[in-house]
């Protein structure tokens, strides 16, 4: 690799990055100011016990700002930069990650938008039949490539199903997970959002690390979507999908 590639490299790396260095930086930042200002605090308290031992009460009491003023600047100079670097390190890195959050929303409304369209003039082609038959397929798909013996992590109804989200396998019912899509709807009517990690606790299932980053909005009900499958062992299984997911 030469070095210009190198250099590239390092430009890529830290831009990506950008977010978690000006982070470190900006914590660096407020354990330089500390020091810098305890530091010039005691050479400032020494210099002041100097020039006081040979200045009178009177014109110390009159002046003192003034006088002190020409040589402490140059102890608290450092302080006020450090303190200046660390408040746009941070500010920078907010900016920052503002500004993907903004990008990553856009691109996934867009991309919502754009699967929304394409089901819909699937529905209007080929009809209600031929969508749920597409999605029974691939809800199929899934669950055949799923690991044997399956592992059961909740619940306690009468049916297998899986959240192919997660793929998760638990017991549960379809009653039980239309009220649980319910008392999530009404939620976020009263509420305006919801995230995964409520629906998760409706039906018995765990936190994952990126549920409470996702869920539903006032401007679109949540709506579970079945499909009856088999496992790859021919166990019958209830699986589900949501019709969209969103960043919360």
């Amino acid at each position: 690799m030469n070095f210009k590639q190198l250099l590239v490299d390092l430009k890529k790396t830290t831009v990506v990055n950008s977010p978690h260095i000006l982070a470190g930086a900006g914590i660096l930042g407020v354990v330089t100011t500390a020091y810098l200002s305890g530091k010039a605090s005691y050479r400032a308290a020494q210099k002041i016990a100097d020039y006081e031992s040979s200045y009178s009460r009177p014109d110390r009491l009159s002046d003192r700002v003034r006088e002190y003023a020409p040589f402490l600047w140059t102890d608290y100079a450092p302080v006020g930069i450090s303190a200046v670097i660390t408040i746009g390190c941070i500010y920078s890195g907010h900016k920052v990650s503002t500004n993907r959050t903004v990008a990553a929303l856009g691109a996934y409304s867009l991309s919502e938008r754009a699967l929304s369209e394409y089901q819909k003039k699937v529905r209007e082609e080929f009809g209600e039949a031929a969508d749920e038959k597409i999605r029974s397929s691939i809800a199929q798909d899934k669950i055949s490539n799923t690991e044997t013996p399956i592992a059961i992590v909740g619940g306690s109804g009468p049916v297998l199903c899986c959240e192919l989200l997660s793929g998760r396998y638990f017991k549960s019912s379809m009653e039980e997970l239309r009220k649980a899509q319910n008392d999530i709807n009404a939620k976020i009517i009263s509420d305006r959002y919801v995230n995964l990690d409520e629906f998760y606790e409706c039906v018995g299932l765990q936190y994952t690390s990126q549920s409470n980053s996702y869920g539903w909005d006032s401007n679109k009900l949540m709506e579970l979507e079945f499909s009856t499958t088999l496992t790859s062992d021919g166990v019958p299984c209830l699986a589900f999908d949501y019709s969209y997911l969103k960043p919360i």
